[in-house]
């Protein structure tokens, strides 16, 4: 009976300190866009950028880094499970407005169809399936600092 109470002690406080973990782990990830971001973005994605990205953000080939026969590259995933992370916030709105043809892939140039509101919104969308751990690290990695 002791080793049971024991047990069930250690249970709950080890519960109780993981949870003070994943609030302190939400609260050094908050994110720099609205709901409201995502929300609107949602919509730009699915209507601009999806069709290569797929709805989730979640890439469209079975992997990203194989070429395709054409020798070009498949639209990575960009749900936090691929190089996008790895990208400032100005490095990902830059390709967005340039697209991907001057870094050698096929993505087409967004500057006349979105504004760059739009574009941050986009890039809110897609980062809002980034797990805090990978947010976390795309901040270490400054990816707010502006690299112009």
């Amino acid at each position: 009976m002791k080793l049971l109470v024991l047990i069930l002690t250690s249970l709950n406080l080890f519960a109780c300190s993981s949870k003070d973990d994943l609030s302190e782990v939400s609260q050094n990830t908050k994110r720099w866009y609205s709901s409201s971001d995502v929300k609107i973005g949602q919509h730009l994605f699915k209507q601009h950028c999806a069709v290569c990205h797929g709805e989730e953000a979640q890439g469209l080939a079975a992997d990203w880094k194989q070429p395709l026969v054409d020798g070009s590259y498949p639209a990575p995933p960009l749900n936090g499970t691929a190089h996008a992370w790895h990208h400032s916030l100005n490095g990902l709105n830059r390709t967005i407005l340039q697209g991907g043809i001057p870094l050698g892939g096929t993505m087409p140039a967004f500057k006349n169809k979105l504004t760059p509101e739009e574009r941050l919104q986009a890039i809110a969308y897609f980062q809002s399936f980034w797990s805090n751990k990978i947010y976390q690290a795309w901040l270490e990695r400054g990816g707010l600092k502006n690299d112009r």
